[in-house]
């Protein structure tokens, strides 16, 4: 049977701001954008009776059995969307885990995207904000991968155009657990993206903004602080704020040149992090 190739881009907080607390999950607001960093998806119809998923590369190590993907099939057999049909899931993981780039999120919802554009699966969009809050709270923002901006009450809006920065991306040695560091949140602000706008995603507002969950992951990773501290005086970045809840920090230049002379510089100093230049797009 035809073999298909994907493209799962990873994602990166602009902004993110803590407005409250539902029961179980934390109500956030974000900019987001995507990068040119991706997971290789290989998708292939099978004769079983069961799913077959496989994941290899750099950052394959420890995914558990019951991730993202694993719960989008079961999922999807649950409520029976596939009419019995079986796949094989072969990922290229190029996205670091535990760094707040949302790789198995974006896995997820660049599956299902493939299934409903194949018409392997026919739903329309409520059942697929539906599915996507079964798996994670931002695998909505993989279905249509653009800039993005995520209001407080859930309402998804994405824009066409917007400015693209490069941008350097670091990790350490240690990934950060999403679970963690929400449960040290405290605090929550005021939403300021209830009515988004394309100037949101304008520099100019960007530099006033924040990651809110930097307070707790740097408290809990006093090494994150310092990472911070270090890219900032890196040839001169527009803004370095941490993405998600970590625990890669990333960089925003204005220049290519600028961006990858900081990856060279960074390197000489942090020989064992994990360090990528890329572009959103």
């Amino acid at each position: 049977m035809k073999i298909y190739e994907v493209k799962s881009f990873a994602k990166i907080n602009l902004a993110l701001h803590i407005t409250g607390k539902l029961t179980k999950l934390h109500k956030i607001e974000s900019i987001v954008k995507f990068i040119h960093l991706y997971d290789l998806i290989t998708i292939r119809r099978i004769d079983s009776n069961k799913h077959k998923i496989y994941f290899k590369g750099s950052f394959s190590r420890n995914i558990k059995k019951d991730n993202t993907i694993d719960k989008l099939f079961k999922i999807l057999d649950e409520q029976k969307l596939l009419n019995n049909k079986k796949f094989q899931i072969k990922v290229q993981k190029n996205i670091p885990q535990e760094a707040g780039l949302g790789g198995g999120s974006m896995n997820a919802a660049t599956i299902l995207n493939f299934l409903i554009k194949k018409k392997f699966v026919k739903i329309n969009q409520k059942k697929i904000l539906q599915i996507t809050n079964l798996i994670g709270s931002d695998v909505i923002l993989g279905i249509n991968p653009k800039s993005t901006i995520l209001s407080s009450n859930g309402v998804v809006k994405n824009f066409l155009k917007s400015p693209n920065f490069y941008i350097l991306l670091v990790r350490p040695n240690f990934g950060c657990s999403t679970k963690k560091i929400y449960l040290g949140v405290k605090k929550f602000s005021k939403p300021v993206l209830s009515n988004p706008k394309k100037n949101m995603l304008n520099l100019r507002f960007l530099l006033k903004q924040e990651n809110a969950l930097e307070k707790v992951a740097f408290s809990k990773y006093p090494k994150l602080k310092k990472l911070k501290s270090f890219l900032e005086n890196l040839n001169q970045p527009l803004f370095v704020r941490m993405t998600g809840s970590g625990s890669v920090i990333v960089a925003y230049y204005q220049k290519n040149r600028d961006c990858e002379l900081a990856k060279v510089k960074f390197k000489r100093k942090f020989k064992n992090y994990w360090c990528n230049t890329s572009k959103t797009i």
